[in-house]
């Protein structure tokens, strides 16, 4: 299906962060009152990448790849970080031994404030903690010609070619890995925006999982959320759909869980979710789990 946009009104710019130093905040204590100390969250994570298992990992908030950051000092510059760099954005890193190295965005994470870019298992080797990596932002602003109740974001324009999007009865069918309920939404609600940062499926209820086939999450899938409304914040709204992608892994915490950043979101429903086992950006962009496949490196 040929999708119209306006990217050719598009504005594309460098944006610039450095891998991240993962962090540690002590004991994270489980929703079941279990006091641990995991991996948490930044760095080079040379096991965990796009298109595998979200849940099951012994971490919390896994970031799959690499993390970029700025410091926190720069408060400016970390939220056009965060904002401007989209899914699928080509990444550059531009010092250190990988030199060169050439990634992929795969999201963003609120709180935290960093970037996912997936690598090549050959390029993560090189890299180091504080290698500066530029990102080509482009997408912020995308619209939907033929879908004006449907809005995107976060996303790059040549990633919606790829998604296998389609189109019935007036509205935009979207190829989707769960659907989830607006219920099972937590950490992240609140915001007045959604052009950055994340928001969890919380997973603390076992029935839950089982029930909506959360244990066979995959980073990278996209995931619809029925009733929920992301146009200018994250909102529960009767009969309106939003779709996400999985960011980063499971956690212990209470409210918290695998997160996802929203690509598309209609507040009157226009959107019609296919279940596919596609549905996953590794798949659809030939990275992380899939670069073997598709003969992009090393995994």
């Amino acid at each position: 299906m040929r999708i119209r946009t306006n990217v050719d009104r598009l504005v594309e710019l460098a944006v610039a962060g450095k891998v991240a130093q993962p962090i540690l905040r002590g004991y994270q204590v489980s929703s079941a009152g279990e006091p641990r100390i995991l991996p948490l969250l930044g760095g080079i994570v040379y096991n965990v990448k796009c298109g595998q298992p979200a849940m099951g990992w012994v971490g919390d908030h896994l970031e799959p790849g690499v993390a970029l950051e700025l410091a926190r000092t720069e408060e400016n510059a970390v939220r056009a970080l965060n904002t401007f760099a989209q899914i699928g954005n080509a990444a550059l890193v531009t010092g250190g031994a990988a030199k060169g190295a050439r990634g992929v965005v795969t999201g963003k994470h609120g709180g935290i404030e960093h970037v996912h870019v997936d690598f090549a298992q050959r390029d993560l080797e090189k890299l180091a903690i504080g290698d500066p990596v530029q990102i080509r932002a482009f997408g912020l602003g995308l619209e939907l010609s033929d879908f004006p109740a449907v809005r995107v974001m976060n996303l790059d324009p040549g990633v919606l070619g790829k998604i296998g999007l389609g189109a019935a009865g007036g509205r935009l069918v979207v190829p989707v890995a769960l659907v989830v309920p607006a219920e099972l939404m937590g950490s992240g609600l609140g915001q007045n925006q959604c052009q950055s940062g994340d928001y969890d499926i919380q997973t603390a209820d076992p029935a839950s999982v089982a029930r909506w086939g959360l244990a066979g999450l995959r980073l990278g899938d996209l995931v619809a959320i029925t009733d929920a409304d992301h146009s200018f914040g994250r909102i529960f709204r009767k009969g309106a759909v939003s779709v996400g992608v999985v960011v980063h892994g499971d956690c212990i915490a209470s409210g918290h869980g695998p997160g996802l950043v929203t690509v598309f979101t209609s507040a009157t429903g226009r959107i019609q979710p296919r279940v596919s086992p596609r549905a996953n950006l590794a798949d659809m962009l030939g990275i992380g789990a899939a670069r073997a496949r598709h003969g992009r490196g090393r995994r």
